[in-house]
């Protein structure tokens, strides 16, 4: 669910991964442990967690 989330609010509405952690006050290092654990990584070419 956070994959899909996250991945559909970068390709709707943001350029970038840290856009949208400061436009949300979000804790960005915690995403991506998170994801990082089911083997997602961002991919800053791409703007998206793959």
């Amino acid at each position: 669910m956070l994959l899909s989330f996250i991945n559909t609010q970068l390709r709707d509405n943001y350029a970038s991964f840290q856009e949208l952690v400061a436009a949300n006050d979000l804790d960005g290092d915690a995403i991506t442990s998170k994801l990082g654990a089911i083997d997602y990584h961002y991919s800053e070419k791409l703007n998206q967690f793959k």
